[in-house]
């Protein structure tokens, strides 16, 4: 492995996390996570909450046939 070789393979991952985010693949994606994080600004859930329904998000990505963002980006 060459020098800066880990860098362009770490871009790739990037890349292909973000193609399949914009696909819709991906159950907890940026947007969702973005989502949750106004609801706690805004003072409708909790920090806790959000975190709890991250976790529930995430637990049921496979039986929707979709992927987490740590498995896209492990996959990409």
């Amino acid at each position: 492995m060459a020098k800066g070789d880990a860098f362009w393979i770490a871009q790739e991952k990037r890349a292909a996390l973000k193609r399949a985010e914009t696909s819709g693949q991906v159950a907890d994606s940026m947007e969702v996570r973005l989502v949750l994080m106004e609801r706690v600004h805004t003072g409708e859930i909790t920090l806790e909450q959000a975190q709890a329904e991250l976790s529930k998000i995430k637990r049921g990505a496979k039986k929707a046939g979709m992927v987490t963002r740590s498995q896209a980006f492990r996959a990409g």
